[in-house]
């Protein structure tokens, strides 16, 4: 019998934790992931470029007071990441909701929804806020930070929940907690009072040094640093049609009587989902009616593009159909024009920092060509428009089209809104449409829902319907998509001559019943995993739809373009426009 190392071994008292770099640290049993980064990290060849706010370990994402047991894999989490971003705003929330009681005692503030320069828009319920409030109140929640007060967790069952917000009327959380299916629930304690945040928290007020309250439109804005710049608080620019659509649909919610998501979950198990859903139906065809009309008016003045571009998953093709059918209905003949059809030729295709392709970017498009072609046809000549071969990566010639004096051209495209695109052609003759989910149902007073985390979702469902795509692939690239978003996108939204918001205030209930299998099954103990659940944290708050009550969701809503089931995805505006060459 061959000799082995084994041996009998006592119990050791300590644990240990490696690093990407290699580098393994040993602290006594018990020790917190805090005190293991802040003391050890300096002895690694890791150099964070941002304040530390928590870590994944082994796979999954712990806060920095979890004690580590058992050894293992850590990777610190900074402002910099995603996960660490969104610790520090909740925490920020939590901080800013504590200093407002303990100067207005029963005051409540609402977190409304987020600004693109980083911020949550908040008001104050049932009274103005003043700008001599906004610096009492930003001078109190410093003072907290400085205090370096401790933020502590713990868990009580779902009846002792419900009496606290009872009786400090919290009606929203009230509301939500009817539909809770487990038996506990997790409160975070800041100066001794509890509140419910569905994601982690950083473990003290020191941690919160980065953040600035700005007065705005009778309310104020909760500024914090964005994850790609951490160390500078970006200056707010004028956002003023974006507000617009957010005071509209926070009026149509109210009018609607869904303004959270216990609201929601009111409706659908009340059986009042149908009218919800007629009606917010109805409000999205008035939308797109309403710009419609504004193109009309335009028409005669010269306007003949209309140019649509909006973020991932934001249902630009439906809206794009839809609009051409309200233009049809004006007896104006809409033609959709195709952009992927002016990709260069792949060896002129810019590169980015990694040496990629970069087909996101602007100059990923013959541009001369474009533009030529366009004014030709909105000139009524008769144009060859290219063909892109995606299995060549080349340009090839196309068919042959004519505009009649009655058509208008619809590009839909991320970069619509970029003045780049089109610079030859005269202002008067483009309409830009601007398209996104740009608000949601949030959990409640305090707990917002991401857009971001919405359009996620719904592409999510359609790639697994269309592609074959797990959760896990769309997860892995949404990161991707996100960057070319903030580069080509966002920075242009306000040069848009009409926002059309694509949320629906019962899409959750639907995406929930479908998304929910999906993320289910990503790989535990993957960085997939760790988005997937935190997902899953905000999405069992709400109340799927039955099997039935998916029927009825309509065949034109601009929520079948995720879900599937839309008769809008076999109609292609103006293919009568077509001339064949043959």
């Amino acid at each position: 019998m061959n000799q082995t190392s084994i041996i009998l071994s006592k119990p050791r008292d300590e644990v240990r934790i490696t690093l990407d770099d290699g580098t393994i640290l040993s602290g006594p049993y018990g020790t917190t992931l805090e005190t293991f980064l802040t003391e050890g990290l300096h002895l690694s060849k890791i150099t964070p470029t941002a304040e530390l706010l928590a870590a994944v370990g082994n796979g999954k994402l712990l806060e920095l007071t979890h004690q580590v047991s058992t050894d293992m894999h850590v990777q610190p989490i900074t402002l910099a990441n995603s996960d660490g971003s969104r610790i520090y705003r909740r925490s920020l929330v939590l901080l800013m909701v504590t200093a407002i009681e303990e100067l207005w005692p029963g005051t409540t503030v609402s977190v409304n929804y987020a600004i693109p320069d980083g911020g949550y828009y908040c008001e104050l319920i049932g009274q103005p806020v003043t700008e001599d409030d906004i610096k009492k109140l930003e001078a109190h929640m410093r003072a907290i930070v400085d205090n370096d007060d401790l933020i502590t967790k713990r868990s009580i069952t779902i009846d002792e929940a419900r009496d606290l917000f009872k009786r400090r009327s919290e009606l929203d959380k009230v509301r939500l907690l009817r539909f809770r299916h487990q038996d506990t629930i997790t409160m975070y304690r800041l100066r001794g009072r509890d509140d419910y945040y569905y994601g982690y928290m950083v473990p003290s007020t020191a941690y919160l040094q980065t953040f600035k309250l700005v007065p705005a439109n009778g309310g104020f804005i909760l500024q914090y640093p964005r994850k790609e710049n951490p160390d500078v608080m970006q200056p707010i620019t004028t956002l003023s049609k974006l507000i617009t659509v957010f005071r509209q649909t926070d009026q149509w919610l109210e009018r609607l009587g869904v303004e959270d998501i216990g609201r929601l979950n009111q409706v659908v198990t009340q059986d009042r989902i149908q009218e919800l859903i007629l009606v917010a139906e109805a409000l999205h065809e008035q939308n797109v009616a309403s710009i419609s009309s504004q193109i009309v008016s335009r028409y005669d003045s010269g306007t003949r593009l209309v140019l649509i571009a909006g973020p991932s998953s934001s249902g630009k093709t439906t809206f794009a159909k839809r609009l051409a059918i309200q233009l049809l209905a004006h007896g104006l003949h809409p033609f959709t024009l195709e952009l992927d059809n002016y990709f260069v030729d792949r060896e002129h295709t810019p590169r980015d920092e990694n040496g990629d392709y970069d087909f996101e970017s602007i100059h990923a498009l013959n541009l001369p060509l474009f533009n030529e072609n366009l004014i030709k046809l909105m000139d009524g000549e008769r144009v060859q428009i290219p063909n892109f071969n995606f299995l060549t990566g080349k340009s090839e010639a196309g068919k042959e089209i004519q505009l009649d004096d009655r058509q208008v051209i619809i590009v839909e495209g991320i970069h619509g809104l970029n003045p780049n695109l089109v610079p030859a052609i005269p202002a008067e003759r483009i309409f830009r449409v601007y398209v996104s989910a740009l608000t949601q149902l949030n959990i409640d007073l305090h707990n917002r829902v991401s857009t971001t985390d919405v359009r996620l979702l719904r592409r999510i469902v359609r790639d697994a319907r269309r592609r074959g795509y797990s959760a896990t692939d769309t997860i892995a690239r949404w990161p991707s998509v996100r960057r070319g978003e903030k580069t080509n996108i966002f920075p242009y939204q306000e040069n848009a001559d009409a926002m059309f918001n694509s949320a629906l205030p019962y899409e959750l209930t639907a995406l929930r019943r479908l998304a929910e299998p999906l993320l289910l099954q990503v790989e535990p103990r993957t960085r997939p995993h760790i988005e997937a659940n935190r997902l899953l944290s905000f999405l069992r708050w709400v109340t799927p739809l039955n099997l039935d009550q998916m029927q009825l969701v309509p065949d034109t809503s601009l929520l079948r373009e995720f879900i599937g089931g839309s008769i809008l995805d076999d109609y292609h505006p103006g293919a009568t426009a077509i001339v064949d060459t043959d």
